[in-house]
Order: C-alpha cells, then sequence, then structure tokens
C-alpha cells in the first residue's frame, strides 16, 4: 500500500468532491443469473460461495479502480486485491478471513477452503495486510433479499457485495447481489462496467 497524488489518477475529481462528503458510499443492486455457476458447483462438488467471490474478485481484477481506495484523507494504491468472506466459528461466532485473488481458480479454491478452515477455528479474524485491496463479501443465504445497504463506519471505505438465498425458476437461477462502493473510489460507469462485467465472468467459470 502506498500513497498516490489523486491528481495524477482518473479519481481526482472524485476525490475533490467526496472525501469530505458525509456519506460518501453508494449502493447498487443488480439482479444476477447464476444458472451456470450453481450447476458448476453442484457438478464439481465445491462450494457455491467459493464461485461467487471468486467472480467478484475476478471481475474486479479488470478495473484499475479496485487497485485505489481512500484510507483517512489519502489516496492509497495497492499491488494485490482479496476478498472477504464471514465463517461461523465452531463456538457459534464468526469470523472474518481475506481470500488473496489468484487467476488461476484451483489456486484460488484451495486458499478458500485452507483459510476459511482456520478462520472457523481462529480466535480472532485472518486478514492479509496492507498489501491487499479487500472487497468486504457476506452471504445471507437465509433469506431472499431483495437488498442490502450496508453499514457505513466511516472508517473501512472498502467496497462491499451482500447477496441472499437464491432463486430457483425452471429454466434458470438468479440472485440479488447489492454493492457497496465509495464514490471516491469509482463513478457510475466503473461500478456498472464493473456489475456487466460480473454477470460475464459468472457466466463464463469453468472449473
Amino acid at each position: 500500500m502506498r500513497e498516490i497524488d489523486p491528481k495524477t489518477t482518473s479519481r481526482a475529481k472524485a476525490f475533490e468532491l467526496w472525501m469530505k462528503a458525509a456519506m460518501p458510499m453508494v449502493t447498487m443492486t443488480k439482479t444476477f443469473d447464476i444458472t451456470h455457476l450453481r450447476r458448476l458447483a453442484k457438478r464439481k462438488g465445491v462450494k457455491l460461495n467459493m464461485l461467487m467471490c471468486y467472480a467478484i474478485v475476478r471481475a474486479a481484477s479488470e478495473f484499475r479502480e479496485f487497485y485505489m481506495l481512500p484510507v483517512g484523507d489519502k489516496l492509497m494504491e495497492f499491488d494485490h486485491l482479496a476478498i472477504n468472506t464471514i465463517v461461523r466459528t465452531a463456538d457459534g461466532g464468526i469470523n472474518t478471513c481475506d481470500i488473496p485473488y489468484s487467476k488461476d481458480i484451483h489456486t484460488f479454491a484451495a486458499d478458500y477452503l485452507r483459510i476459511t478452515e482456520e478462520a472457523t477455528r481462529s480466535t480472532t479474524d485472518i486478514t492479509l495486510g496492507d498489501d491487499y485491496m479487500v472487497i468486504g463479501s457476506s452471504a445471507l443465504t437465509k433469506c431472499e433479499l431483495d437488498s442490502v445497504v450496508n453499514v457505513y463506519a466511516g472508517y473501512w471505505n472498502n467496497p462491499f457485495a451482500v447477496w441472499g438465498k437464491y432463486r430457483k425458476g425452471w429454466f434458470r437461477t438468479t440472485i440479488p447481489l447489492s454493492f457497496q462502493f465509495h464514490h471516491t473510489q469509482m463513478d457510475g460507469p466503473i461500478s456498472t462496467g464493473f456489475l456487466n462485467r460480473l454477470q460475464e465472468v459468472m457466466n463464463e467459470i469453468e472449473y
């Protein structure tokens, strides 16, 4: 993680407009077709949540804005991406854990299984450190949610994706996903471009 001058980036105007805004977060919700992901998970015996996490961070990796993040009053740049997921602990609580992005899905899956298993036994969250821009995620699969607006704490400005229980139809399976981001990090064209690319990635993943 290193500080960069916003004036040398595409975020210069956004930095001036939104860094001091009282509520700089934006939430968008889009319904995704996860028919291919669900069939892939069943056919290969892998977790759907792992595939969702992989699809999100893989799509994000194609946008430079995801490698930048406002931290405090500065704009920081990162070399790597990761996605954070929430797991249940052995004592009934929860831990969060960061999964590093690897384009190779088998490497990502192995890290996902290892780190989430470790998190179930850990007494603390598992983080990767300052070299990673981390996308938050939460799978609330006990309820068919239409949308989620995440809490804005004012100090954790990372993008965040939340989804609920998928909806199975006769021919396709869908899931609404809420995506929250800091307006300094990206604007509407970037965020909607990411959401459109995410659907493409969901359709083309192979394992």
